[in-house]
């Protein structure tokens, strides 16, 4: 009896197909944590390679450093000195270099890892303490350094020289004083009062793993990379004035000034940071998989939902009772499609894991369906539905920017397309005569 009333009430048949929604949809929250657990294993891997190659990698200075004293009184008059640091940014700063990518292997994730040949040249003026209001019986020029941030010295390959004038000064880990850096390399260098200015050059040889980053400390900056790798991405807070990208490789140059950045050409002690004016490029993998999937699993519940309306709605047209565990395993199989195409997407492109793994979810619906309704017609609709599905909502992974205009859009037909299906219905006779019948 309890069964032929739930067979006949709109009211109470909808209301299960809603619990099941529900309950499909913790599901997916289960699916995506996981996309989540694999993506993070991914970074785990890059992470375990990096730290042995050379983890993303930022080049920052050089930047002239020249401690001074300044003096103090005790209170019982005595005078002790303290040894504080001024900072100075060349005039001209350019940066060239090559890059030469590689694709290592962990388990079954790739990471992109590259060795770079940089050259950074160009040239200091006299470092003018009368700005700084420091008199020149307190500058300690002697002990003047030439200082380079280095982020990870786990990629430096080689003895880092520093040809500073007509001379030449070898590099040593550590820099006095973390004011500007706080990791890097550092050299004594010759400064006094009767040089105009100062010219330099320095060579790295350093390695890396997915981007490569510099900062603007010249008065006037300007970069050029080039490299093999033929899907960059440019990232930081400025892009690159022109570059070229071919199957071949890609090339970028950068002018930067002074004036866009919010930091001088000189400052005493860490007033100021330099860590904000990044600018470089990622080594972008060409398939991003995990936040692809990520996105398709965001729509599963609108997934779940269209399928099951579309179910009710054969039920409704043709007079015909599906029972709650029928639904429930078309539900099931609409979730492993997000288990399909996580495990396909790690071994091959995208697009191909898509399709592989739609096309067996709606074979494997549309076969269930033809033996549920006995109805080669029913299940060829079926089939024809989903599959206008599973390619919409692969047109909106590829739209990105237009995908929310485009969902709004595939909302509003289905609606259109149910309301006039369903203008005639008598919604509260319907099911009841299925059943006197």
């Amino acid at each position: 009896m309890a069964t032929t009333w739930v067979r006949n009430s709109p009211g109470i048949r909808l209301t299960i197909i809603g619990l099941l929604t529900f309950i499909l949809f913790i599901g997916s929250l289960i699916i995506r944590d996981l996309i989540s657990e694999r993506e993070h294993r991914r970074i785990e891997a890059v992470s375990e390679v990096s730290e042995k190659w050379g983890k993303a990698q930022v080049i920052s200075g050089p930047v002239l450093t020249i401690p001074y004293l300044v003096y103090f009184k005790k209170n019982n008059d005595e005078v002790y000195s303290s040894t504080y640091y001024a900072h100075f940014l060349p005039e001209n700063l350019d940066i060239k270099g090559e890059v030469d990518p590689q694709i290592r292997r962990r388990g079954i994730y790739e990471i992109v890892l590259y060795g770079s040949r940089l050259q950074l040249s160009g040239n200091f003026t006299l470092p003018d303490f009368s700005l700084l209001n420091i008199m020149d019986k307190d500058i300690l020029w002697n002990d003047a350094f030439l200082g380079i941030g280095v982020s990870d010295m786990v990629g430096i390959q080689d003895v880092i020289k520093i040809k500073w004038n007509k001379d030449e000064f070898k590099a040593n880990p550590g820099i006095e004083t973390n004011d500007v850096f706080s990791t890097g390399l550092s050299a004594p260098v010759s400064v006094n009062k009767n040089e105009p200015g100062y010219t330099f050059s320095i060579s790295l040889d350093i390695n890396g793993s997915e981007s490569l980053m510099f900062t603007p400390v010249g008065q006037k900056s300007e970069a050029n990379i080039s490299s093999t790798w033929e899907n960059p991405g440019f990232d930081g807070r400025y892009i690159p004035d022109d570059h070229q990208i071919t199957d071949q490789g890609f090339t970028a140059n950068w002018k930067i000034l002074h004036l866009n950045r919010d930091y001088p050409q000189q400052w005493l002690g860490n007033k100021y940071s330099i860590h904000n004016t990044y600018f470089g490029f990622n080594l972008l993998l060409p398939v991003e998989h995990y936040q692809k999937t990520m996105r398709t699993a965001k729509y599963s519940l609108l997934f779940i939902l269209l399928t099951f309306l579309s179910f009710f709605m054969v039920e409704l047209l043709n007079k015909r009772t599906l029972h709650p565990i029928q639904y429930l395993m078309i539900g099931l199989a609409l979730l492993i499609f997000y288990t399909l195409l996580l495990s396909f997407s790690e071994y091959m492109a995208f697009g191909i894991a898509y399709l592989l793994s739609s096309v067996a979810i709606v074979l494997l619906i549309a076969l269930y369906t033809r033996g549920m309704l006995k109805s080669n017609l029913l299940a060829a609709v079926v089939t024809g539905i989903l599959f206008v599905l599973y390619g919409y909502l692969y047109i909106i992974l590829q739209l990105q920017d237009f995908a929310l205009l485009m969902g709004s859009i595939g909302l509003f037909a289905v609606l259109a397309l149910t309301m006039y299906l369903t203008r005639k219905i008598d919604w509260y006779n319907i099911l009841k005569n299925n059943g006197e019948k």
